[in-house]
């Protein structure tokens, strides 16, 4: 069995994967807050994390793989406001939303998807805890904790107690200890949601959610905590503060989670997107123009710490690949599969999920296809399609996906009419003819393809 290697924000390294518990493998990744449409950025970590899933299921008997529904937060109250919509419907709305367009780049649901106003009673208790290990305080309906009290704060990303301060971007409040101090829990107005505690009516703090809805769905220490480079700092700094400061474990980082695996940033033709400059790309729309699979290995086509320049050149170079590949397996369709994910794949992916290499690698067995003797071709079909099924492509039908599904044409009939006169017309050597034939054909958006069997059409574009 191939050795799973990560690298290890935590440690600042690629380590070894040893689980904790190898009969079940437990993982985390923060989820989206719903309020809005999924972002490309998103997309690329829910396809990571996506990755990393499939890829420890093929390795251990049993993986818990939860992800939470962030449901309550000030931006949702806002879009309330400004919409005159019920915050359940705007959340349950995006959420179911948030599902949808995940799945259209292949990403399953969650084996738990916990939404943070479930684990409100979680929430109240680890603050509870905190307050009594001497690592929070109240004051003013507000609950802080103070970051001066856990003296491993800044392991994870490594910042220094002025980069904490300036990075955090905090509101230095007249009630705060410490200007690094976050809010754990915040009071609320009549019109705003919220829940009874002992500090008063409020609600939690962003960061108090992740930490307590993982202590309540997978426990400490659990293996892999997973997320996007800018939750590093202060989100994911936060978190390790709460569960480990509300256990005891001062010191000690790891006993929360033992691996941080964190995705690089999407850009966008080379920038950073954003709502100024117009260029913010939500999978929603990418997914009415393009096929999701397309999408899903455009995500992991550079490796995933590494930034991604997402680009139209980017969208289109995908597609010719997966085009390809299916050419291959549609060469195949009379082989039987013999199932294999042959090694040079399966180590390029447990090598700190090194997406490139096992492409590359995919790539070169397809090569070999043409050559190929029948038990050789089993193999190579066998590759494409197990190799596939843990990367998350080569699923459809080739017909489909190639366009060679003619029935689905309204056009079809006009079609293999106009294919018929070419034939006529290469028979009769009028070559001049078949090429305007082709051409019609060609502005018709179908490319035809002579064959031993005859000839063959597609719908492009």
């Amino acid at each position: 069995m191939a050795k799973l290697k990560l690298h290890n924000t935590l440690h600042s390294k690629k380590e070894d994967f040893t689980p904790i518990n190898p009969n079940d493998v437990r993982v985390y990744a923060c989820g989206p807050t719903v309020y809005n449409y999924a972002h490309i950025g998103n997309g690329r970590m829910a396809v990571v994390c996506d990755l990393l899933a499939r890829i420890l299921k093929e390795l251990y008997p049993k993986v818990t793989y939860v992800s939470n529904i962030t449901d309550i937060d000030d931006k949702i109250i806002a879009a309330a406001k400004e919409t005159g919509e019920p915050i359940d419907s705007i959340t349950n709305k995006y959420t179911d939303i948030y599902n949808e367009d995940m799945a259209a780049l292949g990403v399953a649901i969650p084996d738990i998807q916990p939404r943070a106003t479930q684990h409100i009673p979680d929430m109240i208790k680890q603050i509870e805890a905190l307050i009594e290990k001497g690592h929070a305080y109240a004051a003013e309906g507000h609950v802080l904790y103070n970051v001066p009290s856990y003296e491993a704060y800044g392991a994870l990303s490594g910042r220094s107690r002025d980069e904490q301060i300036a990075g955090a971007r905090v509101d230095v409040a007249p009630y705060k200890k410490d200007p690094a101090d976050f809010v754990l829990w915040k009071p609320s107005t009549d019109d705003q949601p919220g829940w009874d505690s002992s500090w008063g009516r409020g609600r939690p703090g962003w960061h108090i959610e992740c930490s307590a809805m993982t202590e309540a769905t997978l426990g400490f220490p659990f293996d892999i905590h997973a997320g996007g480079s800018d939750l590093k700092f202060p989100h994911h700094e936060n978190e390790i503060a709460q569960a480990c400061g509300a256990h005891g474990h001062e010191n000690a980082p790891e006993e929360y989670a033992r691996v941080w695996v964190h995705n690089g940033f999407v850009v966008v033709e080379d920038e950073k997107m954003s709502k100024s400059i117009g260029n913010v790309q939500l999978v929603h729309d990418l997914i009415k123009d393009h096929k999701g699979e397309v999408l899903r290995l455009a995500l992991l086509s550079a490796h995933y710490r590494q930034p991604l320049n997402w680009t139209a050149n980017l969208i289109e170079q995908t597609q010719n690949t997966l085009d390809r590949l299916y050419r291959t397996l549609k060469d195949l369709k009379d082989v039987e599969a013999e199932k294999n994910i042959p090694a040079s794949v399966m180590d390029a992916l447990c090598d700190d999920m090194n997406t490139p290499a096992a492409l590359a690698a995919l790539i070169e067995i397809a090569g070999n296809a043409a050559k190929a003797d029948e038990s050789e071709k089993k193999k190579i079909k066998g590759a494409l399609l197990s190799s596939g099924a843990v990367i998350g492509i080569l699923q459809e039908d080739p017909d489909k996906w190639l366009g060679y599904d003619s029935a689905s044409s309204e056009d079809a009939e006009e079609i293999e009419s106009l294919i018929a006169q070419r034939k006529e017309a290469r028979e009769n050597k009028d070559f001049a003819k078949a090429d305007e034939i082709r051409n019609k054909l060609h502005s018709m958006k179908i490319e035809i393809e002579d064959t031993a069997e005859g000839t063959i059409w597609r719908k492009i574009g």
